[in-house]
């Protein structure tokens, strides 16, 4: 029980002294980074999925 406790005691130790934690104009930046790739990745994603689904259809109606 007593490396539990050490183990969560040195944790926020940790946490409050040795982490740098970013500014919130930093923190606002970053946000707006991960949610503009987010949105780029995804319209790639749809994009990729809809070309295929396309393509598809086109070489099952080659067969019918």
């Amino acid at each position: 029980m007593n490396k539990i406790t050490t183990y969560f005691k040195e944790s926020y130790r940790e946490l409050l002294e040795k982490v740098t934690w970013p500014t919130w104009i930093q923190l606002q930046q970053s946000t707006v980074i991960v949610l503009v790739a987010t949105v780029i990745i995804t319209a790639m994603v749809w994009m990729m999925d809809f070309s295929s689904n396309q393509l598809l259809k086109l070489i099952y109606s080659l067969f019918k």
